[in-house]
């Protein structure tokens, strides 16, 4: 250790040394050895410490200060704005696979290339140790995590983010099970931003947990404890029979001040972040969940403590919360908005008019300039973003930090669906929910942002990007994790995206406030419900009580009919598509699904027989 000991000074070296874990302090001497900084800096938990990061970023250009005190903005480089998903890899050994979808590479030639990238790499850089813990503090939920990186913006949006965990190191010593990330954000050009964007480089090492990020600084390229963290965490939770899921917690508030805590996973643009901010209920988490089972039931906690949230669109209207917590001081990082002369922002969707001018991800920015290719560059990036911590929120959860997490009291899977799935039902069974509403998760693509409109994606738990294992392993651990339950908690399918033969929604944006409030009730089976071939759906006369006492409205028959009406012949076409996946891109399905499809199939096909294509929820009662 001598040389490290050499590098990092007196100070830096006792507070290295205070932490009693041999694999970690290897671990560190290794990278600085090969990234070769001019400088170390080892972060503990102190707010001195804390500040140190936040005023380099602020030094070395990578942030500048804006108008309301905390507030600061970053730029990526213009070609650097999104997660780079073919150079995101899997090192995987000879012999491992883990199916067609998952972009791997040999781990030996994966490793031999990023340590090759990463020689000498921080040359002229300060290289930022940085301990965080992935959930609460004391937790047999929570995982330690090691950053190390050349970029005060990374270090910076992860003290927003995530729990500092040095204290939490100090306290497991050699018994800490770490996952490990090491970034660098390359040679930078004039305008602090990573300049060899050809060598962009993510490589995710299973065997020894290991993330790598070189040559880029978009926060999902980069801050490695979220989206990175996801793939050997659920690999690990596998291994040790827990879930590592895509999901937001929140809290929603029944009778008697009750709150009923729920988990959810919908795909992009699918009403995830609206319903996990409901005006009137709480936030755990808005992203990732930890699930284990615990004396009998589902405990959940979020590995984060901080939103990194797409900000265009975001407005006082829709977005009350997240709208006072950018209009307020206190620390807020902003990416590739657009900052105004008087240091304001702005971003495409907000609420007032786009200004004439101002400087932006492209650069200095006026109203219709265009890229080489002539396409006009809007005010900020589409996937322009903001960091904060959620103690800043006006709806967070005291539960955010429970070590013990929260009891979870149901599962909703949320799809952009418009002709076939109802506005919420209930699954009959933990099996059934898994299989239909889970490992069947399907969503369309919209023409504004993903290209052709319509295009069915069948996205298993809204976990397929991240999966780390077979996604046959996936859907069997799913299956296996509700065995052994005094009292499986129900799963719930949503959909807000139902439409009319002419094309017209059938929900409001405000309805799903609703749907909630009936899910947390059937949580408690303080409320009946229709039994129907695909699941379980709420009680007309049940539906007009909660839209008058959460809404204010009144709910006809006529709308609750449109709504619930059970579309056989899509259903059935659901089916297929599903069916057909599963028997041709995923290896080792478990025939618990196909058992649970088929049997589906059926009593669609016995309702259609005698009530045909389209059958009024009335006709269940």
């Amino acid at each position: 250790m001598n040389t490290l000991k050499e590098v990092l000074g007196e100070e830096n070296s006792q507070k290295l040394m205070k932490i009693d874990n041999p694999e970690l302090h290897q671990f560190i001497a290794k990278y600085v050895e090969l990234c070769n900084p001019d400088k170390v800096f080892v972060c503990t938990d102190s707010p001195e410490d804390i500040l140190y990061v936040r005023q380099e970023a602020l030094r070395a250009g990578e942030e500048k200060e804006l108008a309301l005190e905390g507030h600061t903005v970053h730029f990526d480089g213009y070609h650097d704005q999104a997660r780079d998903k073919g150079n995101t890899k899997f090192l995987l050994p000879s012999g491992v696979n883990l199916g067609s979808d998952i972009n791997a590479m040999n781990r030996a030639e994966g490793l031999n290339e990023i340590h090759d990238i990463l020689k000498d790499i921080m040359r002229g850089h300060q290289l930022f140790v940085r301990f965080f813990c992935l959930g609460p503090l004391n937790s047999d939920f929570s995982i330690p995590a090691v950053q190390l990186t050349d970029s005060g913006y990374v270090a910076h949006s992860e003290d927003l983010l995530y729990r500092q965990g040095y204290e939490e190191f100090v306290r497991l010593g050699e018994a800490a099970r770490f996952l490990k990330f090491v970034h660098s954000a390359g040679e930078l050009d004039d305008r602090m931003t990573s300049k060899n964007i050809d060598k962009r480089r993510v490589y995710i090492d299973l065997e020894d947990e290991t993330v790598y990020s070189v040559n880029t600084q978009y926060g999902g390229n980069t801050i490695g404890l979220k989206k990175l963290a996801m793939r050997p965490a659920i690999n690990r939770a596998s291994r040790e029979g827990w879930l590592t899921e895509h999901m937001f917690i929140m809290g929603v508030h029944g009778p008697n001040s009750r709150i009923t805590y729920f988990t959810g996973a919908f795909p992009s643009l699918c009403g995830k972040t609206s319903t996990s901010m409901i005006k009137g209920e709480s936030i755990v988490g808005d992203d990732i969940a930890y699930l284990r089972k615990k004396d009998g039931v589902i405990r959940a906690v979020n590995p984060e403590k901080g939103i990194f949230g797409i900000i265009q669109g975001v407005n006082p209207k829709d977005d009350q919360i997240i709208w006072g917590a950018l209009h307020s001081t206190g620390e807020v990082i902003f990416s590739n908005v657009l900052v105004m002369e008087e240091k304001r922002v702005h971003w495409i969707g907000k609420d007032d008019e786009p200004p004439q001018k101002g400087f932006n991800y492209s650069g200095e920015w006026q109203l219709g300039k265009q890229d080489d290719d002539g396409n006009e560059i809007s005010t900020s990036h589409p996937n322009a973003r903001f960091t904060l911590d959620m103690k800043r929120l006006e709806n967070v959860d005291p539960a955010l930090d429970n070590p013990e997490g929260i009891v979870v009291g149901g599962i909703i899977y949320g799809g952009r669906d418009s002709d076939t799935k109802v506005p919420v039902a209930e699954s009959f069974d933990w099996v059934h929910g898994v299989v239909t509403m889970g490992a069947a998760l399907e969503s369309e693509t919209t023409a504004a942002t993903l290209g052709k409109e319509g295009v069915r994606k069948i996205n298993p738990m809204s976990n397929l990007d991240f999966l780390s294992i077979p996604l046959g392993n996936y859907i069997a651990d799913h299956l296996k994790f509700g065995t052994g339950l005094k009292n499986p908690p129900q799963i719930f399918s949503v959909n807000y995206f139902i439409k009319d033969s002419e094309g017209n929604f059938l929900n409001d944006k405000t309805d799903k406030a609703v749907w909630l409030k009936w899910m947390e009730l059937r949580s408690h089976k303080e409320v009946g419900a229709i039994k129907t071939p695909t699941g379980l759906i709420p009680r007309y006369e049940d539906l007009k009580k909660l839209f008058r006492a959460v809404l204010n409205k009144e709910y006809s028959e006529a709308a609750y009919i449109k709504q619930f009406t059970l579309r056989v012949a899509e259903n059935l076409a659901t089916i297929e598509r599903v069916t057909e996946f599963y028997k041709t891109k995923v290896s080792d399905t478990p025939q618990a699904v196909f058992t649970v499809l088929e049997e589906q199939r059926q009593r669609l096909i016995e309702v259609r027989e005698k009530q045909g294509d389209y059958v009024s929820p009335l006709k269940f009662s």
